[in-house]
């Protein structure tokens, strides 16, 4: 039999080898290896990857590139301006070599700084979040769904509570009081004092906002994962053997739903990264001089018309940062679950 043929007939899920001898061996794929194989196979996954990667390198490089001067989003350039002090000099924006994507209307402020300074902040929070977001919904969730009865109950009632508040109201109306509070009585505790800076305290409070009202979802699909497995024989012999609770929650439960974890993860992202946008965009959050895609779009609203390009560059960014996070997201469901075809 041909190595193809052999290839053929063991399918996906073996990998082929040529031995010394010329005889083939079949060598077997874990779950992973085959969730990797599938996911690089979608070539629009690979490419959404490779680009989100980019992006968070960017975010990660920009404070670095401020601090030694390569990037300068906060000198203002008057000379960069046309006579009446707003519109840039130049075509479109006044891009330039020393600015490449133009200059902010009404300051001269370099674009190209204030845009990749923002990424840091934006996908910054949104990485926060999202880390406490799975990770109180992780947690709930695992212990909601095994332990059952009054716990279960308990749970499932604080989520139909959490679920049922108004998130952006509550976020217009808490935003100063919070953002005060913040700043005064939770900034003398030790090693709180950084929240004394104003935009510290409040990107911290568009954290809170979206990890206590994002976590039921996450906690209600963990949940239903936990219901199926705790039937399983495994658990039962953990059991049996006197396994703690925490080693069942922890170390038999947990790694038996790290996909739907994942999954959760890539796709709550982008969607906190259009929120802080939305919440900027509505002026809570933090605010100017310090950029956030979400502020730069509001300051940019004003000048629609007499500077397309400065209202342009920004909402380009938001958008291809959004796409490209929900692909890599849907990437790694279809990879994850194979039933599943783009």
């Amino acid at each position: 039999m041909t190595l193809t043929s052999d290839l053929e007939s063991h399918g996906d899920d073996a990998a082929v080898a040529l031995q010394d001898d010329g005889a083939t061996k079949v060598a077997g794929r874990s779950p992973r290896q085959l969730a990797i194989a599938r996911y690089r196979a979608d070539r629009l996954s690979m490419v959404s990857f490779y680009a989100s990667t980019f992006i968070v390198l960017c975010a990660i490089a920009a404070p670095i590139l401020v601090a030694v001067g390569v990037l300068d989003p906060y000198t203002f350039h008057q000379d960069l301006l046309a006579e009446d002090g707003v519109n840039p000099t130049g075509a479109f924006g006044g891009v330039s070599w020393s600015h490449p994507l133009g200059v902010e209307p009404g300051t001269g402020r370099d674009l190209l700084s204030r845009i990749m300074l923002a990424m840091t902040w934006s996908l910054g929070i949104a990485l926060t979040a999202t880390l406490f977001t799975v990770l109180v919904g992780v947690i709930l969730g695992i212990i909601s769904g095994f332990s059952g009865g009054f716990v279960d109950g308990t749970v499932g009632r604080v989520i139909d509570l959490t679920l049922s508040f108004p998130v952006t109201m509550m976020l217009l109306a808490l935003s100063a009081p919070m953002v005060l509070l913040l700043r005064t009585s939770v900034a003398d505790f030790p090693g709180l004092g950084w929240l004394e800076d104003r935009d510290l305290a409040s990107g911290l409070y568009v954290i809170l906002i979206l990890a206590v009202f994002g976590w039921p979802p996450m906690a209600r699909v963990i949940r239903g994962q936990v219901l199926s497995l705790r039937e399983r024989e495994y658990i039962e012999a953990a059991k049996l053997m006197g396994a703690s609770r925490r080693r069942l929650y922890f170390k038999e439960v947990l790694p038996n739903v790290w996909a739907p974890i994942l999954v959760f993860f890539t796709l709550l992202v982008p969607a906190y990264i259009s929120a802080e946008a939305a919440f900027s965009f509505l002026g809570v959050g933090i605010k100017p001089p310090t950029p956030t895609l979400g502020n730069i779009l509001a300051n940019s609203v004003s000048y629609t018309s007499a500077d397309p390009t400065f209202f342009f560059l920004p909402g380009v960014v938001l958008v291809v940062t959004v796409v490209c996070f929900n692909l890599v997201g849907d990437g790694a469901r279809d990879a994850l679950d194979p039933k599943t075809n783009r």
